[in-house]
């Protein structure tokens, strides 16, 4: 008996739908020269990790039910005597999601998470970095439906880059916006 491979909804439409549109718009001669998602990067910075060691095991369980991926502790670089900071101390966590996990993230953050935000309006299309990728930030971590809020000790956001293979800012935007990404009409059309 055959099995077939899961393949995650928007990794099919990528395939289907946001090739042809970009290949259209910037005139690509191959499929190859599309400009694609490569990674997801949640980092997320624990403030007062540096007295309370349960608040890195906190931020660790929140950021793997989150991603699905297990998370791992970024640790310092240096002693900062100030900080009470010591070298290779945990003091927070992050999480890189490529493929198919890539691909779930973006659609339950964009379906699911996106929507939760208080007063959402879309997202800011100037954090392009003028290489093709784009980082924003989230202030809550309950926006995410994995979080259980009665669970929660403290409210704290993170830092989530979209990496892309696009060589400009404009490339970039049409591949997140075609792949839903929600940015904000800030341009006024004169149509």
């Amino acid at each position: 008996m055959a099995t077939t491979k899961y393949t995650p909804r928007l990794q099919a439409k990528y395939k289907s739908e946001v090739v042809p549109a970009l290949m259209k718009k910037f005139g690509y001669k191959t499929v190859m020269e599309c400009p694609r998602l490569v990674k997801i990067c949640l980092n997320q910075g624990v403030k007062g990790a540096t007295s309370d060691k349960k608040l890195i095991d906190d931020a660790l369980n929140e950021m793997t039910n989150i991603s699905g991926q297990k998370a791992v502790p970024t640790l310092s670089t240096k002693d900062i005597s100030n900080f009470k900071l010591r070298k290779a101390m945990p003091i927070g966590c992050r999480v890189t999601l490529r493929r198919e996990n890539m691909f779930d993230f973006l659609d339950r953050f964009v379906a699911v998470s996106l929507p939760r935000v208080r007063d959402f309006k879309g997202i800011n299309e100037k954090s392009f970095d003028g290489r093709g990728n784009y980082t924003m930030g989230v202030t809550e971590q309950i926006i995410f439906p994995e979080i259980n809020i009665d669970k929660v000790n403290r409210i704290s956001g993170m830092d989530i880059t979209f990496v892309t293979t696009a060589r400009t800012n404009e490339e970039a935007y049409e591949l997140l916006k075609e792949l839903g990404m929600p940015f904000k009409n800030i341009k006024k059309d004169n149509n």
